[in-house]
């Protein structure tokens, strides 16, 4: 009986640290994409983009290549040069799906942003980046 109960203990262990490194690995992927957001930087943001990425700005919808989102998304920047962004919301699913919902300021005005990540290879990659004009 003790021999379970010791095993069963190292499970719950695991299972925990499991659980905490995943929610540091989320934590460090939506600093770093507030970071570039905040900067405007298209190339800090790509660093975290799937190599396949969803765009979409004021329901113009396409799919890139990481180096495509990143060209498209530097024209963006350019355009709409960031004055703040800070998220509103985040959160996850239990199937590792995980999310945040943020504002970008702009000069002219504020977009909402929906970023989309999951892990792809064991790392989160965002797979879907959505600005909409509020």
């Amino acid at each position: 009986m003790k021999g379970i109960t010791l095993k069963f203990f190292f499970l719950i262990l695991i299972l925990s640290a499991s659980v905490q490194l995943s929610n540091a690995q989320n934590e460090s992927l939506f600093d770093d994409v507030r970071s570039a957001l905040k900067a405007g930087s298209s190339k800090e943001l790509s660093q975290h983009f799937h190599d396949n990425i969803e765009v979409n700005i004021d329901d113009e919808v396409g799919n890139y290549s990481n180096v495509h989102a990143e060209i498209y998304l530097k024209e963006f920047f350019k355009k709409h040069e960031p004055i703040s962004f800070e998220y509103a919301h985040q959160g996850g699913s239990p199937e590792g799906l995980n999310y945040a919902i943020g504002n970008y300021v702009h000069s002219d005005g504020a977009y909402v942003v929906l970023i989309r990540a999951k892990k792809f290879d064991g790392k989160q990659k965002i797979y879907i980046i959505d600005f909409t004009e509020e």
